[in-house]
């Protein structure tokens, strides 16, 4: 099971601001986790079928699609977030 944190628009739009989820044996990777939320349909294609534009930390590092993801892991996702 991974732990997986969704924040600011992500929470409003998924209606949802975590989840626990096992994760089957061919997701290895950051990219193979947002293929499979994707793959729920509605919102979650719209935010995670590539393009929104979303931000993903594993562990509190900042993460890119080729970054693996294995049980126990904690993956959290963010829009960007601007500054002034």
């Amino acid at each position: 099971m991974i732990k997986v944190l969704y924040f600011a628009r992500l929470r409003e739009a998924l209606g949802a601001g975590s989840e626990q989820l096992a994760l089957p044996p061919n997701v290895r990777d950051l990219d193979g986790l947002r293929t499979l939320l994707a793959a729920r349909g509605g919102a979650w294609q719209h935010e995670f079928a590539g393009n929104g534009a979303v931000r993903a930390a594993v562990n509190q590092s900042m993460a890119d699609g080729e970054t693996p993801v294995a049980d126990g892991d904690e993956v959290a996702f963010f829009p960007p977030v601007t500054g002034g």
